[in-house]
This record gives structure tokens, sequence and C-alpha cells, in this order.
């Protein structure tokens, strides 16, 4: 998972077996539900399970962690527009009780349960090609990115040889 060092390794996603994957950004893998990595495997066992793996590269999911971002978003920019819509149905057309229940509960479960699943899954593609990290999680980022090869053998503190 690392990058090799080179321009022409700069649109690679390099594995610690030497595996290579092109690059792809968050917005073409996640939101199709495939892997930030690979583009091959899914992100999702069910309707919002992350998998534990990429079935493809094998990418280790641990570090996904969207929390409940998805839901912010659907809040923010798609139920706002599903209360308007049932409003303004109110305001200009005052139709009876049952109207509102035939028109306007479809209409919130598909801006609300629709777009969680697309919006989980960019969530957590950008948050692997951004590398992005919670406060405390340095070292499992490292893990995940092999990072950690470069400091093999030393141990303690790093301190200046005379």
């Amino acid at each position: 998972m690392t990058e090799q060092g080179g321009a022409q390794d700069e649109g690679w996603w390099t594995d610690a077996s030497g595996r290579r994957w092109k690059k792809r950004p968050a917005h073409e893998t996640g939101v199709m539900g495939r892997c930030p990595r690979c583009g091959e495997g899914h992100i999702f066992r069910g309707f919002l399970t992350v998998r534990d793996h990429c079935e493809v590269c094998g990418l280790d999911y641990s570090f996904a962690d969207p929390a409940d971002g998805p839901a912010v978003f659907v809040q923010l920019f798609a139920c706002v527009p599903g209360v308007i819509f049932i409003l303004m149905l109110e305001i200009l057309a005052r139709p009876p009780l049952w109207v509102h229940i035939v028109v306007g509960v479809p209409v919130l479960i598909l801006t609300t349960v629709l777009p969680l699943r697309p919006i989980k899954g960019w969530l957590v593609a950008a948050q692997f090609t951004t590398r992005a990290q919670e406060a405390g999680t340095s070292a499992l980022w490292a893990k995940l990115h092999d990072e950690g090869r470069v400091n093999a053998g030393r141990t303690g503190s790093p301190t200046p040889r005379d």
C-alpha cells in the first residue's frame, strides 16, 4: 500500500508484496462500493456493513471508520429537500392526510436510505486515498501503509550516534 518513489509511480498503489494498482479517486470507487485500492473488490458485505478485507487485493478495511458521516451528509443534503417538498405540498395544495402519507413517506425513505451506501463508500475510500486518521491511530496507519519497514531493525528511541 505504500507509494513507491519516483514520478512514474505516483499514480499507483503498491503493497508489501509488490503488486500494483492504478490509483483511482474516492468518488469513482467508493460511490460504487468498490475497493479504494484495486477498484475491483467490494467494500460492503450487505447494505452498510464494511467487509474485513477486499476479496481481490486483500486490503484490510480496519482503517475504515466513517462513523456518523454518512448520516450527517444525508440529513444535510437529502432530508432537507425531502422535507421542503412535503412542506411545499402542504402549503400549495393542502392535501388530506392520506396524501401526505402516500407521497411523503416514500419521498423521505428514498432521500434518506438510498444515499447512505454511496456516501459511506465514498467516505471509506476517501479515508484510504487521503490516509486520514484519528488521533492515536498512527501505528495502525503505519502498519496498513507499510511505513514501518523504514524503521525495521531499530530498537528504542532514535538517538544520534557519535
